[in-house]
């Protein structure tokens, strides 16, 4: 007998910077037409000494406030949002082991002299298994007149 496979999916890797916010926007468009469950994930870094449980509450709740900002309600969309506790380069390419598409927000340049931005997005080019999307969030570095 063959396994069923798993629910389509789209990750997105949330830290309430815009361009994840940017990131968020394009992953809840990609899973809208791909009809696949959103997973949101925010992840703490493992540096702080390991889980803190109040502290991943604390973070879920601003996850789940931001997600009910900006993700519209739909019948056809399922999201469900993580708080994981490690390298968010690690956690977000082994979650993208199930996942159709990957996507992350990234800075223009990084203090490292890394044109995409941190340490996530290379670790997650280079491990996760599924199609990578990068974003950035245009509006932001735009000039008001």
């Amino acid at each position: 007998m063959n396994a069923m496979p798993g629910p389509r999916c789209v990750v997105v890797g949330v830290d309430g910077s815009p361009n994840s916010i940017a990131a968020l926007r394009r992953a809840v468009t990609e899973a809208h037409r791909r009809n696949a469950v959103l997973d949101v994930i925010h992840v703490l870094g493992s540096h702080d000494g390991g889980p803190r449980p109040l502290r991943t509450v604390v973070e879920w709740l601003r996850l789940r406030r931001l997600a009910a900002r900006e993700i519209p309600r739909s019948r056809r969309l399922t999201a469900r949002l993580r708080v994981p506790v490690g390298d968010p380069g690690q956690v977000l390419a082994a979650a993208g082991r199930r996942a159709e598409l990957l996507v992350i927000g990234a800075r223009k340049h990084s203090e490292h002299g890394n044109p995409l931005g941190g340490a996530t997005v290379p670790v997650v080019l280079e491990r996760a298994a599924c199609e990578v999307v990068i974003c950035a969030d245009h509006a932001a570095s735009r000039q008001t007149a």
